[in-house]
């Protein structure tokens, strides 16, 4: 994981002249009548008319990216913390993507998001949208305090797994950096709308503080009364995984799927880096035929396994309808699924507002770095000054005094993020001290700097949510390789960043960067194996929209293959 930045709104058009053109104007020149003078109204009704005209024009103008929330509000515009919908429902549910009917003060985010957004050109399909409606009835039916809930945990608590049940679950365990946990949650999910089960997640040390339920009338978090709770002794040695059982012979999968012994009441599934060759089974169809019989799967991963779930012939199908474009797979889910607190929506507001919200572009930069020491580094610097410039998002600095801005000058802010501070003052004095060979004015902004991660510390998480959350609302991206904090950050905003890859030797590579090749996050720790002939294989290989990723070379990733 990692920590940082933001983006601004394009701003709205100024309101006509009240007094020479407009809807109020025309109406009265219509009807042969001197047009009324706002200067004679109550002022209240001036300031109501203004915010009519105000929010006109942009409806009019379609502005799908954000104006000013706290300048409208101070008008009158927005009150108790409401907004006017621009461009209709459709918008605001981002096509269909949310559900309507949340209680919008509870989660401001939900809704609010879209006015901070350029519109995506990736629709979900409305086949993903229906299976979204049909989870959220089974959630509300199968959920915590439901009867049939109270009925699973009871059969759990008396260690009969062989009895059928009519909800099952899988129950994600709280594990690991920001970024691996939102990566790893959207697999989970994913897993849970192929395999109708009811997902619950581990609030772990912040769970609670950093997202707002995803689902109507249902909670997503976890129960405190679950019968287990010893999820912080789960790792690669628990007996009860499902690559020790199968070590063991304690359990057992016949061709189609049947168990050969009893079921047992639950099954740990060990999907972190560290997973050995049993636990990888769980990749394989016959494997995944025996799990269907088995109604609590407790889930514990640092990884976005996607990739993988896309070479299981069973599921083959159900993802080509959920997902046309093969490639928008945590974009879509990680819009539905994460919608920070109303506190770290006021931490992402508040920043946009005052650094990014006017300037002409954004440009992110998100920098991470695995040395022992803090740093910053004069190749790392390098690195991104080379790559920046290449891929013409930021111009170069000119070292004459000649160049001289016009009030038409165009303007980029740079929204860096790093733990370190250095590398954001590095570049925004040379911007500074020597003017743009186009002339652009550039500003850098950094949010924070804590130094080193500091994973599931309360305020460090909130703001490095914040800044992925940022991050993603610019309109040109640079990460780091290997970077699950990048990846969030694209994903959201279905960015294809340029990818800073992994220094050398102390030395800043050559080319510096590439272009990814799809928005999708990269599956760190696949399993290098062919299920069907039972052998090691090259699994970036075996089907055309899986690929190795850009930046890990063992990595996986899902992409588009009528593009690449």
């Amino acid at each position: 994981m990692e920590t940082k930045r933001l983006r601004r709104p394009q701003q709205p058009a100024p309101a006509p002249d009240s007094e020479r053109e407009g809807p109020f104007w025309a109406a009265s020149a219509a009807a042969g009548r001197k047009p009324p003078r706002l200067m004679h109204l109550h002022p209240s009704t001036a300031l109501l008319l203004l915010a009519s005209l105000l929010l006109i024009c942009i409806a009019l103008s379609g502005a799908h990216r954000s104006f000013p929330l706290d300048r409208l509000r101070a008008k009158g515009g927005l009150e108790n913390g409401t907004f006017p919908s621009l461009g209709g429902p459709k918008d605001r549910l981002l096509h269909g993507l949310l559900a309507a009917g949340f209680d919008e003060q509870s989660c401001l985010s939900r809704y609010q998001s879209v006015l901070y957004r350029k519109e995506s050109p990736h629709v979900p399909s409305s086949y993903l949208v229906e299976k979204l409606r049909n989870y959220e009835a089974l959630h509300k039916k199968c959920g915590p305090n439901t009867e049939l809930y109270k009925k699973a945990v009871e059969q759990l608590k008396s260690d009969h797994g062989t009895q059928s049940t009519e909800c099952n679950y899988v129950i994600w365990i709280s594990y690991s950096g920001l970024g691996n946990k939102m990566l790893s949650i959207a697999s989970a999910f994913l897993y849970a709308l192929l395999t109708n089960r009811v997902l619950f997640i581990d609030r772990g040390f912040d769970m609670a503080d950093l997202f707002c339920e995803p689902f109507p009338e249902s909670s997503w978090l976890l129960p405190l009364d679950f019968p287990i709770n010893e999820f912080d002794t789960f790792d690669m040695k628990t007996p009860k995984s499902y690559g020790n059982m199968l070590k063991d012979k304690v359990i057992g999968n016949g061709d189609d799927g049947t168990s050969t012994h009893s079921l047992p009441d639950y099954i740990y599934l060990h999907l972190s880096h560290d997973y050995g060759d049993y636990d990888k089974l769980f990749f394989c169809e016959d494997d995944q035929r025996f799990l269907r019989f088995v109604p609590w799967l407790l889930l514990r991963s640092n990884n976005y396994f996607v990739p993988s779930l896309f070479m299981i012939p069973t599921y083959e199908e159900e993802l080509k309808h959920l997902f046309p474009e093969k490639d928008t797979v945590f974009h879509h889910l990680g819009r539905y699924l994460f919608h920070p607190t109303n506190s770290v929506w006021g931490l992402i507001t508040r920043y946009y507002q005052s650094y990014l919200a006017n300037a002409d572009e954004r440009v992110g930069i998100q920098v991470r770095t695995f040395e022992t020491d803090a740093g910053p580094f004069q190749y790392v610097l390098d690195q991104i000054l080379a790559c920046t410039q290449k891929a013409k998002l930021l111009p170069d600095a000119s070292g004459q005094d000649t160049v001289v801005s016009t009030p038409k000058t165009k303007s980029k802010a740079v929204l860096m993020t790093s733990l370190n501070s250095g590398y954001s003052e590095n570049i925004r004095n040379m911007y500074w001290e020597h003017p743009t060979v186009t002339g652009e004015i550039i500003s850098v902004y950094q949010p924070s700097h804590e130094g080193y991660q500091q994973t599931e510390k309360q305020m460090h998480d909130m703001k490095a949510l914040a800044e992925i959350y940022l991050l993603s609302l610019t309109d040109a991206l640079v990460t780091s390789a290997w970077s699950t904090f990048g990846y969030v950050a694209q994903g959201l905003g279905g960015l294809r960043p340029w990818i800073l890859f992994k220094p050398e030797n102390h030395t800043a590579p050559d080319p510096p960067c590439r272009q990814a090749m799809s928005i999708e996050p990269c599956f760190h720790a696949p399993p290098f194996y062919d299920c069907k002939a039972k052998t090691g294989a090259d699994t970036g290989a075996l089907v055309p929209y899986v690929r190795h990723c850009e930046d890990m070379s063992w990595g996986l990733k899902v992409v588009d293959q009528n593009e690449w």
